[in-house]
């Protein structure tokens, strides 16, 4: 599940969590803090989100992908967007600090045994107080994947140790396809 594998994935068009446009969801998340926020979106693919976030006015966002290939189609998109801020890194490796940070498929993307170390590189991109907001999905945990799904008591356990956990409910703005089957989360650093 490195860049290759990734990058394989979009040239084949295997890209099954790509929706095709901002999930309602995560803009209407991003929408609760000021435009001037600093904004991650992590392995954030073709990065709608941050394309209609910018459009709104949010231009302190920035993404992170493993893969080139979905940043360069987010340049195509809104080749005002500066390139410092379409970030080509493994998340792990990322460094730098940010108010909120949008959460859609990621998490479930990672084989289970990387869930801790992605909680806790989380904690490290936001300051104290910091919000991690998104969506996660909610069906049993499996090791066929990506995705490998996730439920509410393994949600609970993984963050609770580093994050308030404000919201965990079922997402009231799901796609079609994936209602009932994924929540919205609103967390907080502690």
């Amino acid at each position: 599940m490195n860049e290759d594998y990734w990058t394989q994935r979009y040239e084949e068009g295997k890209t099954g969590w790509d929706i095709g446009y901002a999930s309602p969801q995560l803009i209407t998340a991003a929408e609760k803090h000021p435009k001037n926020t600093r904004i991650l979106i992590p392995g954030a693919g073709n990065a709608y989100e941050a394309e209609a976030l910018w459009k709104l006015g949010y231009k302190n966002t920035h993404v992170v992908d493993i893969s080139k290939a979905p940043l360069e189609n987010l340049m195509n998109r809104v080749p005002d967007m500066p390139a410092s801020q379409l970030i080509h890194s493994d998340f792990f490796e990322l460094k730098g600090e940010f108010d909120v940070i949008l959460e859609q498929t990621f998490y479930c993307a990672l084989p289970p045994a990387m869930r801790d170390d992605y909680v806790k590189h989380m904690a490290t991109l936001l300051p104290q107080g910091g919000m991690l907001t998104g969506l996660l999905f909610d069906f049993p945990l499996t090791e066929q994947g990506p995705p490998f799904g996730g439920d509410r008591e393994e949600y609970e356990k993984r963050f609770s140790a580093l994050f308030e956990i404000n919201i965990l409910e079922t997402a009231p703005l799901s796609i079609e396809p994936r209602q009932g089957k994924e929540f919205y989360f609103e967390m907080v650093k502690k």
